[in-house]
Parts: C-alpha cells; structure tokens; sequence
C-alpha cells in the first residue's frame, strides 16, 4: 500500500484509468465481432472505436476492410 499522499493519488488515477481501458477494449472487442458476424452473414456495417496501440489499430482496420471488400467484390 502506498503511504504518500502522491502515490495514493497515482494508485486511484491509476484504477480509474484501468476501469476506463477494459471498457473501451471490451467494447472494440464486441463491435469487431458483431463485424465478423455480418461479414459471414453478408451484411457488413462496420462500427470502430478502442484503445489499442496505433500499429495493432492499422492493423485491425487492415484486415477487416479486405474482408469487407472482398464481400463487396463477391455480389
């Protein structure tokens, strides 16, 4: 347990930042499966938002973009 008054602080900013995170990651993680799902049921809506490093990101939108236009290339 931290005893300064600064490292208390830290420890609580630190919570709520990590509550705030898992949310969002949470969320990024649900909307890119509902974004598969589509995908294999043919309607693609994409919907994007999250907290992930910018090179993971790239790479998320990367792939599932190519998903979506191979569908769109498929009808």
């Amino acid at each position: 347990m931290a005893h300064h008054a600064s490292a208390q602080k830290r420890m609580r900013q630190g919570e709520k930042r990590r509550a705030r995170n898992r949310k969002n990651v949470s969320q990024l993680k649900t909307q890119v499966k509902k974004l598969r799902a589509a995908i294999a049921e043919g309607n693609a809506e994409a919907a994007k938002k999250g907290v992930v490093h910018d090179n993971a990101a790239a790479r998320y939108k990367s792939r599932l973009s190519r998903k979506v236009s191979a569908l769109a290339a498929a009808k």
